[in-house]
């Protein structure tokens, strides 16, 4: 009998498929996205140092003030965006991109093209 699977656990089974294939180096740290029902939270990591380079989410007041009356995905490119000034400013330019087992599309998408607008490269 097969064993009936959530959509959490399916993503986090996604995530761990990828996280076996790709890593962040002190060269080329790898940008991570998690996404909730409401936010949206990215990172940049350093994984050969176990290291948080760079981080924003949709909870920070630098972004809060600007979400009145936009949508989820417009939000995310506001967070994607804010990470991007914060990662070039501390000479991050190539990062590797780690979607959490996200389908590409909607906020994952908004986050990653305004990120890759603000000067990333992945």
């Amino acid at each position: 009998m097969t064993k009936i699977r959530t959509n959490k656990a399916r993503r986090v089974m996604r995530h761990a498929r990828v996280r076996r294939k790709i890593s962040g180096t002190s060269d080329r740290p790898r940008l991570s996205v998690y996404r909730s029902l409401n936010h949206v939270y990215v990172q940049v990591i350093d994984d050969s140092q176990g290291v948080t380079l760079a981080s924003a989410s949709s909870l920070e007041s630098a972004v809060k003030t600007q979400t009145n009356g936009k949508s989820k995905v417009d939000v995310a490119g506001l967070v994607g965006g804010l990470l991007s000034e914060r990662a070039t400013g501390q000479g991050i330019s190539q990062v590797v991109f780690d979607r959490g087992g996200y389908r590409y599309h909607g906020r994952v998408k908004a986050l990653a093209d305004a990120a890759r607008k603000g000067g990333l490269v992945f």
